[in-house]
């Protein structure tokens, strides 16, 4: 889920689900966590549903699923997965999307919570608002030091192209100190925060990551060619720390996983 400053729609969901496959498909754990809090009575928001794979499934084992996306291209994509209430809305502004206050057991999140970088605390007030008292938020994100390589290898060829690293980058990636007291700070109870690094091959190559990923790094370059030399840069920096000799790509990620509740 891409949290946009310029409100352009960066996602193509064919380029996702080419490259990206493995984000709903690596889920045991954040789902083992989830799993304790889902009945047939359930109301959960899925917010970042991204193409809506996930929240197709979370649909048979819940009274009511509302899916959330701030890419109107993803949500389209989740509507033809079979979700049947997916929204384009942005997780900073839930009311906007029609999302009451008090109205949800459950917050599932999964590899969305960091793309909304430019308000992370109204986030998570506004994932407390819409929870019922006594309800739960089950989150993955990319925790401190994901993708750390790329994210490094992205911000310095755009740099020496001229740019502001720091601006262009759309992730926001804290450590489980940092996340645990945001959730505090907004009067969550954290039950449960764990952070893992987790190497992840690639289905495809760096430059198929790059290309579903990294395209906010590229907005202020218009220029065609430029934009691939930034790529191709950054493909060729990261090429002899994470390619294999069988020509194999992995990436560092590492997650952050958390349980916290709304009090009663």
């Amino acid at each position: 889920m891409a949290s946009s400053t310029d409100g352009r729609d960066t996602w193509q969901p064919e380029l996702y689900s080419k490259h990206a496959h493995f984000v709903p498909a690596l889920t045991q754990s954040v789902q083992g966590l989830l799993k304790p809090y889902l009945s047939p009575k359930t109301e959960l928001l899925d917010l970042g549903c991204g193409d809506g794979v996930l929240t197709a499934e979370l649909q048979p084992q819940c009274a009511r699923v509302v899916g959330i996306d701030q890419s109107a291209s993803m949500v389209e994509m989740a509507k033809t997965s079979g979700c049947q209430d997916v929204r384009v809305g942005d997780g900073a502004d839930l009311e906007a999307a029609g999302i009451p206050a008090n109205g949800f057991d459950v917050v599932f999140s999964n590899a969305a919570l960091h793309w909304m970088k430019r308000d992370p605390a109204a986030v998570v007030r506004q994932i407390y608002r819409c929870l019922k008292p006594g309800g739960v938020l089950v989150a993955e994100l990319g925790g401190h030091l994901n993708v750390a390589g790329v994210h490094m290898a992205l911000r310095t060829v755009v740099e020496a192209h001229g740019q502001s690293g720091d601006q262009l980058s759309p992730w926001f990636f804290p450590s489980t100190l940092d996340y645990q007291q945001l959730l505090e700070h907004a009067g969550f109870v954290v039950k449960h925060v764990e952070w893992e690094p987790r190497p992840t091959t690639l289905p495809t190559d760096l430059r198929g990551w790059l290309d579903t990923f990294a395209t906010p790094f590229l907005k202020p370059f218009s220029d065609p060619d430029e934009r691939h030399r930034i790529l191709d840069e950054v493909t060729a920096m990261m090429k002899p720390v994470a390619c294999d000799s069988q020509g194999k790509w992995t990436i560092m990620y590492c997650r952050l996983r958390v349980v916290a509740e709304k009090p009663h």
